[in-house]
């Protein structure tokens, strides 16, 4: 048998525990750590620790290379899915949800136009479901990423300030070349798309030069076939 002491003891313990429970979570919201998971669909479910996952920031960064390639596989993956399906489409097209980020619609569109005059080997089409990646719109510390876990599902988030203090449509265009496949470039200068942030807010050039292009042609030409051939291989 329970003492009513003992009882009472317990009473208060469950009680201290649920108001230290309350108190982290408005600690946690008062602290505006962002994220997308909020707003992101069911077929776009947020990464696993997207602090751990692969994700790589427009200004910044120590980001590994191997986040960047994540991206681009995973989206290649997807691609290599529809593509399976529909063997007679003609060209590799890699489809984009950005209804939630409405208030970047006009850079987002933008940036996918500039990639299509850019490339020829893939395109980027606006769709309202079934899409390869995502974009999101958001405040985050970490500023505007591509982020993904590795495993077919990835997005991109657009911070507010960060937009503000650079040029738009380059971080847009920035971030959607890592679905395609390029890499971060910090020390490069303004001309390199991929260079991002590093040039400085100053820098407003928002198109891939030849080098980027080229290698966004290459890696379509030759990694959705390989992507096709891994998808047989697991049938």
């Amino acid at each position: 048998m329970i003492s009513s002491r003992t009882s009472a003891r317990s009473t208060k313990t469950s009680r201290r525990l649920v108001a230290l429970a309350l108190g982290l979570g408005l600690a946690s919201a008062a602290l505006g750590t962002a994220s997308p998971a909020s707003a992101r669909p069911a077929d776009h479910p947020a990464p696993a620790g997207s602090a751990t996952a692969g994700y790589a920031r427009y200004a910044g960064s120590a980001e590994s290379a191997a986040g960047n390639k994540a991206f681009f596989d995973a989206v290649l993956k997807s691609v290599a899915r529809k593509q399976a399906a529909h063997p007679n489409l003609q060209s590799v097209t890699v489809y984009y949800n950005a209804s939630q980020a409405p208030s970047f619609r006009s850079q987002i569109s933008r940036a996918a136009s500039i990639w299509n005059s850019s490339v020829s080997n893939v395109k980027l089409q606006a769709t309202s479901g079934g899409a390869d990646f995502a974009y999101y719109e958001g405040s985050d510390p970490r500023g505007s990423y591509a982020s993904t876990d590795g495993h077919g599902s990835g997005y991109i988030f657009l911070d507010y300030a960060q937009n503000r203090q650079y040029d738009s449509i380059r971080v847009a265009a920035h971030e959607t070349g890592h679905v395609l496949g390029l890499p971060d470039h910090y020390s490069g200068p303004c001309s390199e798309l991929m260079s991002g942030g590093g040039p400085g807010p100053s820098c407003t050039n928002r198109y891939p030069n030849a080098t980027e292009r080229a290698r966004v042609d290459q890696l379509w030409a030759y990694g959705l076939a390989t992507a096709l051939k891994e998808l047989h291989k697991t049938r």
